[in-house]
């Protein structure tokens, strides 16, 4: 473990059911992540992926094994001290976007702080400061309704961000959008990870959004098969090629 690793995962398991019908979905899973790192996680259905998505987002707890955040140790937590964390340290994003519908952008970003209780006027300035983060300055008082879904993403993305988090968790951010919607959202992710420093975490299951990660880590059958570096992370690549043009 580096000296800069946030999170680490060892021997980790997970066991649902009992019986006949028990199911392993972690088999002892060793991860370390280090703080800014942007990592992708991939795997084909029932690999234990998205189960080792809930685990890092403090949502699910681990049958055996440790999961250290920082220097807490996850697993020995209660429910409520995992959800703590996940309110200061952790910010979501889903395929869905899971916006309100009758709540303006401004208003659906300011979720996560009226849950902790921020004053009206600290809510209003995050708000808009993360709107204008993501490339919507300007568009506050729009509902979702009147958003097309990349810009309902970049809501759900500036929601993730207005708590300031260590790390954001994004399974599938794309896979409701189409090819230029999708590379603009992770064009998104890979600055919010360049210039703000947040870790990302992302599931996905298509190879072109993982190209932009700077590690690709692969589940199957509830093992990590392959935990590999990206020497060319696509945002780089695609720079370079606007620049020489």
């Amino acid at each position: 473990m580096s000296q800069t690793s946030l999170i680490q995962l060892k021997g980790v398991t997970k066991l649902y059911g009992q019986g006949a019908t028990a199911l392993m979905a972690l088999k002892g899973v060793d991860l370390s992540i280090d703080a800014g790192d942007f990592v992708a996680i991939m795997g084909p259905s029932g690999s234990g992926k998205s189960t080792a998505m809930n685990m890092l987002g403090c949502l699910d707890s681990p049958t055996s094994g440790e999961y250290i955040f920082n220097v807490a140790h996850v697993e020995k937590l209660s429910r409520d001290q995992r959800a703590m964390l996940r309110r200061r340290y952790l910010g979501f994003v889903f395929q869905g976007f899971n916006l309100l519908a009758r709540t303006s952008a401004q208003e659906n970003v300011e979720l996560p702080l009226l849950y902790r209780g921020e004053p009206a006027k600290q809510r209003h300035a995050a708000a808009k400061k993360a709107l204008a983060s993501v490339g919507l300055g300007g568009w506050e008082h729009h509902t979702p309704a009147e958003l097309s879904g990349g810009q309902q993403q970049r809501v759900a993305i500036a929601r993730a961000i207005v708590t300031e988090p260590a790390v954001l968790l994004a399974d599938e951010p794309t896979g409701n959008l189409d090819t230029q919607r999708s590379h603009e959202i992770m064009d998104l992710l890979w600055k919010l990870n360049i210039d703000h420093g947040i870790t990302v975490l992302m599931v996905t299951h298509e190879a072109d959004m993982a190209a932009y990660a700077k590690r690709i880590v692969r589940f199957i059958d509830g093992v990590v098969a392959s935990d590999e570096r990206n020497p060319h992370p696509a945002a780089l690549t695609l720079a370079a090629q606007k620049e020489a043009a």
